[in-house]
């Protein structure tokens, strides 16, 4: 089974905000493959949605406890590090540039420093989408993060949440190295 965990903040607050990229890039590909809606499952904390080999998850704790309910649905699957993909905001990275990498460190983002302590690894696929300001990286990112796209900004995040869908078939299909040299443009 492959986990694809998207992360963001739960509630209406923070729907469409910046570091909800990940969430967005879910509730896509749960929509392009025709999947069941989410439900809640109470043991890991999560919304979840699956197949026979897909396990698509929308953690339902704040950013930085996601690392709970990845370790509760990786123990309860048994899902091995290879076979986890998180995809999260990147506020290092363009808006809309996406970057795939695999056992590299948190960067700062909160999320994946849940995810990594809690797992006890690093050994896992990222998918970046990149949320950065063409006007540049933000003094208050913690403030930034949680605002919502401008109109310009939002054509841009859709094509770059479609490109991750894209990304998160060709790391099934062909693996991750693949995939980065496809998408890592």
């Amino acid at each position: 089974m492959i986990l694809i965990v998207g992360l963001g903040n739960p509630g209406e607050k923070y729907e469409n905000t910046r570091h909800n990229v990940g969430f967005r890039v879910v509730d896509q590909l749960k929509e392009d493959l025709n999947l069941t809606d989410f439900v809640f499952d109470k043991k890991s904390n999560s919304f979840f949605s699956k197949n026979n080999d897909l396990l698509i998850v929308k953690p339902d704790t704040y950013m930085n406890l996601s690392g709970q309910a990845v370790t509760s649905l990786s123990s309860y699957y048994k899902i091995n590090e290879e076979n986890k993909i998180i995809i999260h905001d990147d506020i290092d990275l363009p808006i809309g540039q996406i970057k795939i990498s695999k056992d590299r460190g948190s960067a700062g983002h909160k999320g994946v420093e849940s995810i990594i302590k809690n797992l006890g690894t690093k050994n896992f696929i990222r998918i970046r989408v990149g949320i950065k300001p063409k006007s540049g990286k933000p003094k208050k990112t913690e403030d930034f993060v949680l605002k919502k796209f401008s109109k310009e900004e939002k054509g841009i995040v859709d094509q770059a949440v479609s490109k991750s869908v894209e990304a998160i078939g060709t790391i099934i299909k062909d693996g991750p190295e693949k995939a980065m040299n496809l998408f890592n443009n």
